[in-house]
């Protein structure tokens, strides 16, 4: 069957080519970037207009804001109409979310970003709109994992929206901004020799970028069996998208931050009055505090013998098994003995109670199910039961696969576009990172290397490890040139580079007015100072494209 038959089908399409309608949409748009850069006295022929990619890093709110001032600033440099893909991790993906809510938003740039800031800056979602949320999540799907806890409970409070559009309503074919792709990372790829974490999701496809496995975006998340649809499942919503995209929390170490939010949701709910269900209540409740207690270092024998009371009395009968309670005691002195103490506690106490009907707390249990076992972004394999030796065999045996935030693994998004289908010539890359300014551009050439995937050499002078510039431009022999810039540097915040990364930190509260205006000035200086800068570095590409 062909690549556009197996399209048309809904089937899963394995091969290393463009979906027909992003090869499409590249016809289109080169003919807008050949015409930005006839504006700018960059001549060239139709055919070898150069391709480029703008790529945005995670690093939370930060990203966010700062990505939407570097789009403006290159809006006005005349730029924006050069790019051809836009891709982002994490943070950038929450922006990417926004800005494409409105069609053909490259066109209308300032009223798209003054209506978002206005937002950001704004009252956040009520407790009651996010936990209703939450709800029509866990109602609503066959997999339930903290990624939906994540977007109802989280990514509501910092975008202060919810959006239940899809990727692929929101998209024209004829739209005039850049081809976005969002990104994300197959969580057990990441842990298996030979594997292929480097996941994608663009208006069209969603897929392994390295396999060339792919399924259409409307249909991830529905079951699959041997490449063919066999179980419908609704479009992932936006909002879902963009928790998928950037959990950068689903580090182990976050655990007290988001058992603290599932405590804030679950108070949120009125207290049942009639029995055993208010048993049940306080039973998940007390176990939610236990976990809290244990991860602050506090002695929680008097939550635990409040569970044991009333797993083990008579509160609650007609159980089908008896809960057998771990007889060793709790050491809280040794850490990773008490988190593997308490994620075996809480294993235990869910299946138990799975036994029951707890009415309108199933959520709660699967909550805390979700919790011991660590599920983020559980869906449906849609390659599963499929044979093709091109595919790591482990993709094919799983019927279901988890998948997080890339950032956790390499904090750019460099996999998606440098397939070799998408041709790349020039990669923008805006570093949001937190800590090391370099980490992402470097990890990226050491994984492409072992890929033998063409990347230009990355060399930082010493000097500037701790004092980051403004710009900095990678080439290669037959490599795309790769222009990296960090946010925070010696340009924009002259000596206090560390002063300004203290203060903007990933994991904080929502910024303040205030303290996205100043993100936003920061970063768009890193766009305004350089405009000279980019246009010979296009130019540059155009003549090397033109003389290969």
């Amino acid at each position: 069957m062909s690549a556009s038959k197996l399209q048309e089908s809904g089937d899963v399409r394995i091969a290393h080519s463009l979906h027909t309608k992003e090869e499409e949409f590249v016809v289109k748009r080169r003919e807008i970037v050949f015409q930005s850069l006839q504006k700018h006295e960059i001549h060239c022929s139709q055919n070898k207009v150069p391709h480029i990619a703008l790529l945005s890093s995670g690093g939370g709110q930060r990203a966010t804001v700062g990505l939407l001032e570097c789009l403006v600033q290159l809006d006005k440099a005349g730029l924006l109409d050069c790019i051809l893909y836009l891709s982002g991790v994490s943070g950038s993906t929450w922006c990417m979310a926004s800005l494409y809510q409105e069609p053909d938003w490259s066109t209308k740039l300032e009223t798209v970003k003054d209506n978002i800031i206005k937002r950001l800056s704004g009252p956040g979602v009520s407790w009651g709109d996010a936990f209703a949320k939450l709800k029509k999540y866990y109602n609503g799907k066959d997999f339930f994992s903290l990624t939906d806890i994540w977007a109802a409970i989280v990514v509501t409070t910092y975008m202060k929206e919810i959006d239940e559009h899809t990727l692929t309503d929101k998209w024209s074919q004829l739209g005039k901004d850049p081809f976005p792709i969002y990104t994300a990372t197959d969580k057990q790829s990441k842990q298996e020799e030979g594997g292929d974490p480097w996941f994608e999701i663009s208006p069209h496809e969603a897929g392994y970028s390295l396999s060339g496995a792919f399924v259409e975006t409307s249909n991830f998340g529905s079951q699959f069996d041997n490449g063919s649809k066999k179980k419908h499942q609704a479009e992932i919503d936006m909002l879902y998208l963009q928790a998928l995209c950037g959990s950068a929390l689903a580090g182990e170490d976050s655990k007290e931050f988001i058992w603290g939010k599932i405590q804030g949701a679950a108070a949120f709910e009125d207290n049942p009055n009639s029995p055993p269900v208010e048993k049940w209540y306080q039973v998940l409740m007390d176990l939610v505090d236990m976990n809290l207690c244990v991860l602050n270092v506090k002695d929680p024998s008097a939550l635990d013998q409040s569970i044991r009371t009333m797993l083990n009395g008579k509160n609650l009968a007609g159980g089908k098994s008896q809960l057998i309670f771990p007889t060793q005691k709790l050491n809280l002195a040794d850490k990773e003995a008490a988190k593997l103490y308490m994620k075996q506690y809480t294993e235990d106490v869910c299946n138990y109670l799975s036994q029951f009907s707890l009415g309108p707390f199933d959520i709660f249990l699967s909550i805390c199910r979700c919790m011991a076992l660590w599920i983020w972004g559980r869906n449906y394999n849609f390659l599963h039961n499929m044979t093709d030796e091109s595919v790591p065999s482990a993709l094919l045996r799983s019927e279901t696969r988890d998948f997080e935030d890339a950032g956790l693994l390499l904090n750019s998004p460099y996999f998606s576009v440098l397939r070799k289908e998408r041709d790349i010539d020039l990669i923008i890359s805006l570093d949001f990172s937190e800590g090391d300014p370099f980490m992402t551009v470097r990890e990226a050439a050491d994984r492409f290397k072992k890929l033998n995937i063409s990347f230009p050499e990355v060399n930082i002078p010493s000097e500037d490890l701790e004092k980051p510039k403004d710009f900095y431009v990678f080439k290669g022999q037959n490599a795309p040139t790769v222009i990296h810039i960090p946010l925070f540097n010696v340009v924009n915040c002259g000596d206090e580079v560390e002063a300004w990364r203290n203060k903007y930190r990933t994991f904080q509260g929502p910024y303040s007015a205030e303290k996205i205006t100043e993100v936003m000035e920061v970063a768009g200086k890193n766009i305004s100072n350089n405009r000279e800068k980019l246009k010979e570095q296009i130019a540059a590409v155009v003549g090397k494209k033109a003389h290969n």
